[in-house]
């Protein structure tokens, strides 16, 4: 069976091709499967060679509190022969790795391409990529610590300068009751932390 006709089959077919635990979904031409994180090496494996998802696009996470990583690798098959109008079949696969144990082997072995994005990920959201040979800082400052696009991560930034924005009812000229002042988002309260 060909490369396209398999993921054709999809998301049907999706623990035929991916495995007993895989799920799959369709939406906006974008085929997204699912696998646990034990499957997720095969799961690219399975995407390269039996779907022909050749070109590795981009890796990374989300931080979803109370549920933990949701780590991503964008694929895609190009068409045979290039330039003849033929279709770009993508993929989307996803893992889950919790927050206490945020640890997935390496996919550099499968897709090169991925050295960089998991050095990234790594250091953004502090995922470990076990067997990946240089898992170093690749885009903070030497010396940073925490990891800042993790939910938890404080920003100082923001407690350190004020909100940018309208005034609050109250502090303009005209008067007015004045409401309960509001933190934006990752502002912690200056009574509990601060410079």
């Amino acid at each position: 069976m060909t490369a396209a006709a398999s993921y054709d089959r999809l998301p049907d077919a999706v623990t035929e091709i991916f495995g007993e635990d895989a799920t799959a979904e369709q939406a906006y031409d974008l085929l997204t499967v699912d696998v646990p994180p034990a499957s997720w090496i095969a799961a690219l494996q399975t995407a390269r060679d039996a779907l022909g998802c050749s070109y590795f696009d981009w890796l990374s996470a989300v931080d979803e509190p109370g549920t933990g990583f949701r780590v991503c690798a964008h694929l895609a098959a190009l068409p045979e022969p290039a330039g003849t109008g033929g279709k770009v079949r993508r993929l989307l696969v996803r893992t889950t790795v919790p927050h206490e144990a945020a640890v997935l082997p390496s996919a550099i072995d499968v897709y090169a391409g991925a050295a960089w994005h998991e050095r990234e990920t790594h250091e953004m959201f502090g995922i470990g990529f076990d067997g990946h040979p240089h898992l170093v800082p690749l885009l903070l400052p030497e010396g940073f610590e925490g990891h800042p696009l993790r939910k938890d991560f404080v920003l100082a930034a923001r407690v350190a300068k004020a909100w940018p924005g309208a005034k609050e009812p109250g502090e303009s000229e005209h008067g007015g009751p004045k409401r309960r002042t509001m933190l934006p988002p990752g502002v912690p309260d200056p009574n509990e932390w601060g410079p």
